[in-house]
């Protein structure tokens, strides 16, 4: 009698074989704990199993996996030792609970001229200070969407921080992205670099402007949502994986729905608003300060603080 295979990967799964599984993994469904939370018809309309077949897949799926479960003291533990960014500013650390999170993603969103990318600049430098100075003792990996990526500013701020400009360039390893497919295969493809450059920070600047640009109109809506999704559960996943910060920046526009008030709204709509841990909305205020808000956190209330953006950097 055969042995019976071992399921490790979907591709083992009974009923399923190499193309259908790659249809699957192309869904955002990339790993069997991932594909246990479909329903037998959800898989069937993805891969184009019958519903009999997606159900015996599924079943083999459950029977392969496990779950682990951890206290809440343990998880506690676990969330003492998570590092944190510096940002340059006493009170937007504290705003954010000691800096941006590491295993997190942060997103920061406002009109042009607000600050985003200069906090990028900020924390590309700050996250290769050692641990106890506020860093992650690690490099950078700098996804510029928009061609903001300025090599005179990290050099400025690197002064400032008392770090050797060049060393500090040579630790970030700049993609210009210029269209969706290379901004997504450059996370796709980034273990490697991530674990031979020690990369403990990933910039994605900006997140949305490639999206927006490539799907127009509602009939394109439903498939930038989907590869939108895919991109930021593999943000997600990186971070999680290697212990590393991401920092993204994301547009706004006008809702048209708020009469009263600020209507400044970021745009990827709740796909964007799920994935983000932190959100963070930045505006301009009177010369080079800005009013930065906590919109969104898991563990830190809502609350502003109010930044400088000099030639040193971002500070209080």
């Amino acid at each position: 009698m055969a042995k019976e295979k071992a399921v490790k990967e979907i591709e083992d799964l009974p009923g399923i074989g190499p193309t259908t599984a790659e249809k699957i993994k192309e869904a955002g469904y990339d790993t069997l704990d991932k594909l246990c939370s479909l329903a037998p018809h959800e898989l069937s309309e993805i891969s184009g199993m019958n519903a009999d077949n997606a159900k015996k897949a599924l079943d083999a799926a459950k029977q392969a996996t496990t779950i682990t479960y951890s206290t809440g003291s343990e998880v506690y533990g676990l969330r003492k030792a998570i590092g944190k960014i510096t940002t340059g500013s006493k009170e937007l650390n504290e705003l954010l609970g000691g800096g941006v999170e590491a295993r997190a993603i942060t997103e920061a969103y406002g009109k042009f001229s607000s600050g985003k990318t200069q906090i990028g600049f900020q924390l590309s430098v700050n996250a290769q200070l050692p641990p106890e100075a506020g860093g992650l003792g690690g490099s950078v990996l700098f996804i510029d969407t928009e061609g903001t990526f300025r090599p005179e500013r990290i050099e400025a701020i690197a002064k400032a921080a008392d770090l050797d400009p060049e060393k500090t360039l040579d630790n970030i390893f700049v993609v210009r992205a210029e269209h969706t497919d290379q901004q997504m295969s450059t996370i796709e493809r980034a273990d490697k670099l991530i674990r031979e450059k020690n990369i403990k920070l990933v910039v994605v600047d900006s997140l949305m402007a490639l999206f927006r640009s490539e799907f127009i109109g509602r009939g394109a809506l439903g498939e930038r949502q989907q590869k939108l999704n895919m991109h930021i559960h593999k943000l997600q996943n990186i971070a999680d994986a290697y212990g590393l910060a991401v920092y993204v920046t994301n547009q706004v526009m006008d809702n048209p729905a708020i009469l009263f008030g600020d209507p400044t709204t970021p745009v990827g709509g709740n796909i964007m608003a799920h994935a983000a841990t932190t959100r963070l909305y930045l505006r301009k205020s009177k010369e080079d300060k800005r009013i930065v808000r906590l919109v969104d956190s898991p563990n830190m209330p809502e609350g502003e603080a109010v930044i400088k953006i000099t030639t040193s950097g971002i500070r209080d």
